[in-house]
């Protein structure tokens, strides 16, 4: 991979500069630290019930899987009739690896709008295949703060800080390296950032990295930018996503109901300009 590190900093510039040049709204700038602005929790431990919700959030997190996964039953949280108020332990005892099982009961139970496929590469399916696999993974941790203790080894140390998503990946299915970032950085974590497609194809047209850089190494970019500016991963992620997706879903009041418009391509052609 190469990177053009010391552009790091002014690529950050440019896309602030050009974000709040599009943001209809004489508090342009006050909005937007509202999203880039996270604190720090990666030491305040919430329970294994809200680990497992948190995680079941950010599996649907990508592609059509949000519309079809809590838009059809008003929301992740509904799940909770189903999997026993998100319980790890008791999930992984009644379901146990049978998927299929959960799919008819989340049926059943919450009668999810719209057609649901049942092909094995279908959203639903796989999904439930997630709902299960997690179950599992957590049920290994006595309590929130054992799973923190535990994910604060890797966060804590420059050294080891990417290989934290990497495991999540590796032991939840489903869970590729960009949705165990958005879980992470959700939670408080934020010194990462989700390497998605708006960020990696920005920063493929800067030149910030190859064609075809893993999100592995997107991660280890939006790390090196952030360090630059002094800032959070959390940030650098946000702003560059904002940019990508025009969404400002907390101010309705600005463009199309919070949508301003994707601006990617424009974006890219001025900061090369």
């Amino acid at each position: 991979m190469s990177c053009k590190k010391s552009s790091l900093g002014d690529a950050y510039d440019k896309a602030k500069k050009f974000l709040l040049d599009r943001i209809p709204s004489s508090n342009a700038e006050a909005i937007l630290e509202h999203y880039l602005s996270l604190p720090d929790k990666s030491q305040s431990p919430v329970s294994l019930e809200v680990l497992y919700q948190c995680l079941l959030v950010s599996a649907q997190n990508a592609n059509m899987k949000a519309g079809v996964i809590g838009g059809s039953i008003g929301g992740v949280e509904k799940l909770a009739v189903v999997l026993l108020d998100f319980n790890p332990q008791k999930v992984s005892d009644a379901y146990g690896i049978n998927s299929d099982l959960v799919l008819s009961d989340i049926e059943a139970k919450l009668k999810p709008s719209g057609k649901i496929r049942k092909t094995p590469k279908s959203i639903w399916p796989k999904y439930c295949e997630t709902i299960l696999s997690s179950a599992r993974f957590f049920k290994q941790f006595s309590s929130g703060d054992e799973f923190y203790a535990w994910a604060n080894h890797f966060y804590q140390d420059k050294r080891s800080i990417a290989a934290l998503p990497m495991i999540l990946a590796e032991e939840i299915y489903g869970i590729g390296y960009p949705l165990a970032c958005d879980f992470l950085k959700e939670l408080g974590f934020v010194n990462y950032g989700k390497p998605d497609v708006h960020i990696i194809e920005i920063f493929e047209g800067l030149g910030l990295c190859d064609q075809g850089a893993s999100p592995y190494e997107i991660q280890k970019i939006i790390v090196q930018m952030a360090d630059e500016k002094g800032i959070s991963s959390y940030n650098v992620d946000k702003l560059f996503w904002l940019i990508g997706s025009g969404k400002f879903s907390d101010h309705i009041e600005l463009g199309s109901q919070g949508s301003i418009g994707r601006n990617k391509e424009l974006f890219i052609e001025q900061a090369n300009a």
